[in-house]
């Protein structure tokens, strides 16, 4: 029971934790964060509004399929678990 209860409060902790952390993210590495700040000077600067959750978007794709890779490992493991103890 102490197990589940204090698993439970880990994935709360960690769920409250990852939902907070994306206000805060600044995505921009420093060369592109300077690579934007020159187009702004420039007259005929491209929009660069978008730059920030184009980052975002393409770094989350790895993590999304590791994320499920694992899931389904995890999955297939205690199927297997449960096939030779049970």
């Amino acid at each position: 029971m102490k197990k589940a209860m204090y698993s439970g409060l880990v994935a709360l902790f960690l769920g409250v934790l990852l939902s907070l952390l994306p206000a805060a993210a600044q995505a921009q590495c420093t060369m592109c964060k300077t690579q934007v700040e020159a187009s702004r000077q420039e007259k005929d600067g491209y929009d660069t509004t978008g730059l920030n959750k184009g980052i975002l978007y393409l770094m989350t794709i790895p993590y999304v399929l590791i994320g499920t890779v694992g899931y389904f490992w995890y999955r297939h493991s205690q199927q297997k678990k449960k096939t030779t103890h049970g």
